[in-house]
């Protein structure tokens, strides 16, 4: 497969990986909490979430959580038109790169190599969007004409050229632009699935599923609009449509002579077709008011079809998002006007419409999204209306570098969810209702920082953070703790885990938290009782007994913060 080559790319090839570790940090006082019902909030890994932070290490943050588990990711990237201002700003361990960086600073309009930037950006946070990504999810990358073609290079490369499902043109203005040789009234949303599904759609009226049960990703069907269906003759089944009678290929028992009841005129499929059914069928619906021959009587056979019929099946989605059904980028601003009541709050915010259309595409009613480059936060607040319309548990994750993250992005979530009472759409007036968490990135967890103090993270942090790292199992919306004192805290595939750890120095220096003969005992007891577990992973500060007799048990140990790798090689 052809592959696309860019300055830096071998710099950042495999930077994904080399990212640290960083918990989420919750900040009580920028969230908005929902009550679970006994007076309590809702747990912070329970709700949805808008974090503050470079979305590169929030996105790795993100991984002991949801890795595999995102079913819809919706980002609006820099579209690099090479006066935007943005500027790179990872933190690349490679000195080869820091100093390409150095050189080459922010983007500009004369700037040779802008295009090459945006790849080195864009390179490591799609690798990492595919990891959090289920195997039936899709992601949606809304982009431009200055890097759709080396976007699309760059998806077919990290997420395979086959898993490429369709580029949509979404109508982003109605007016013409009156300063350039041709006016750009439309924008592109590519979008790629983890796993194409291969096989086709059905269609089977006595059955209300459309899709084959094969694992892989498949749009579902588009709402079905009733303005082709009418009732011109009062028909008290209601609103129907006047179908083709003809079905492909010739079959015998398919193929006999209809005439019009009123003309007289005689028909016969036409050549290399047939009818639809057979003549019995055919003799029952004419009996039944189920064909008609025009809007005058005196045309061809055709079927009745009922729109209570085939509402439940939708209908298939094309490549044009148009305005009328999709909002404009005007629409997307003017949206953001009235939920702040005031002017220029953002540039170019996408309006709800057409990342609601997406959702209604892609997800259910239990589904989490991911938006990464949140911006004024569209994506948060069309989730919310959704889930107000159908009354959907859809959760959101929304990712801001910038500083207006709290000012702008989370506080836009804020006024939806409570509600704005100057708005003219009386769903937004009230409030969409709706919760999240506000977080901030932690210090990266790292041997040095831990042997300081100087970042702990909480024990249900370092107990994900762990499991991923050694199996890359994701803990979902669990709170990992310690079932026991001897910090049994997960057990898959045959293998229990256990942590012995305390946020608190001088626990860790202590012999609280040791492996002791007594403890690893216990354990290797606990293994051999199991009817599942096999083996023990132990990882503590330290340990007061040999490998050796650790290994009989069938007991690995584990030293935090320096092994915290190892497990991955031990399974």
């Amino acid at each position: 497969m052809p592959t696309l080559d860019f300055k830096g790319k071998q710099h950042i090839y495999a930077h994904h990986l080399a990212v640290p570790y960083r918990p989420l940090i919750p900040d009580a006082r920028k969230s908005v909490k929902r009550d679970t019902g006994n007076g309590a909030p809702a747990a912070a890994h329970d709700d949805n979430l808008i974090i503050h932070g470079d979305n590169l290490h929030a996105l790795k943050a993100l991984l002991p959580r949801y890795a595999n588990r995102v079913k819809c990711i919706y980002i609006d990237p820099p579209y690099n038109t090479g006066n935007e201002g943005w500027v790179y700003n990872d933190r690349v361990n490679s000195p080869l790169m820091r100093q390409w960086l150095k050189d080459n600073g922010a983007v500009d309009g004369e700037d040779l190599e802008r295009h090459d930037k945006w790849l080195c950006m864009m390179w490591p946070r799609l690798h990492l969007l595919r990891e959090l990504l289920a195997d039936d999810g899709v992601i949606f990358v809304s982009i431009d004409d200055n890097e759709q073609h080396h976007l699309r290079m760059l998806m077919d490369e990290i997420f395979g050229a086959e898993n490429f499902v369709t580029n949509i043109s979404w109508q982003s203005r109605t007016s013409v632009q009156n300063d350039t040789d041709i006016s750009v009234n439309h924008e592109h949303i590519v979008a790629y699935a983890k796993i194409r599904r291969k096989t086709d759609r059905r269609l089977k009226r006595s059955n209300a599923e459309r899709w084959h049960t094969t694992e892989g990703f498949a749009m579902y069907p588009a709402p079905l609009s009733d303005n082709r269906f009418s009732n011109p003759d009062n028909d008290p089944r209601g609103l129907w449509r006047a179908d083709l009678f003809h079905a492909p290929n010739i079959r015998p028992n398919l193929t006999y002579e209809i005439q019009n009841p009123v003309t007289g005129e005689k028909f016969l499929p036409p050549e290399s077709r047939c009818w639809r059914m057979t003549q019995d069928r055919y003799l029952e619906a004419l009996e039944d008011n189920r064909i008609v021959f025009g809007k005058s009587g005196d045309g061809k056979p055709q079927l009745k079809v009922f729109y209570n019929e085939v509402a439940e099946y939708g209908r298939v989605e094309t490549t044009w998002f148009d305005a009328p059904n999709n909002g404009t980028a005007a629409l997307g601003t003017q949206e953001l006007e009235a939920v702040f009541g005031r002017r220029k709050v953002f540039q170019y915010p996408k309006p709800t419409q057409v990342v609601e259309h997406l959702l209604r595409l892609s997800t259910k009613e239990d589904a989490v999204i991911l938006d990464s480059f949140a911006g004024s936060g569209t994506t948060a607040h069309a989730v919310l209306a959704l889930n107000n319309e159908d009354g959907g548990n859809r959760k959101f994750i929304l990712v801001e570098c910038e500083d207006y993250a709290d000012s702008i992005t989370a506080e836009r979530v804020r006024r939806v969810i409570n509600g704005v009472p100057t708005a003219r759409d009386k769903a937004l007036q009230q409030g969409l209702g709706g919760s999240f968490t506000y977080c901030e990135l932690g210090k990266p967890i790292e041997a040095e920082s831990m042997l300081t103090g100087e970042a702990l993270p909480s024990y249900s942090a370092l107990a994900a953070y762990l499991l991923h790292t050694a199996t890359g199992a994701s803990v979902g919306q669990s709170e990992l703790a310690p079932q026991n004192n001897d910090g049994l805290f997960y057990a898959i595939d045959e293998t229990a885990y256990y942590l012995l750890y305390k946020d608190n120095l001088e626990w860790l220096c202590s012999n609280a938290g040791m492996l002791t003969a007594e403890r690893a005992k216990r354990i290797g007891d606990a293994v051999s009782a199991s009817a599942h577990a096999k083996r023990a992973i132990v990882f503590a500060p330290g340990k007061y007994i040999g490998q050796r007799e650790l290994t009989a048990q069938r007991i690995t140990f584990c030293q935090i913060p320096y092994e915290m790798h190892r497990a991955a090689g031990a399974l």
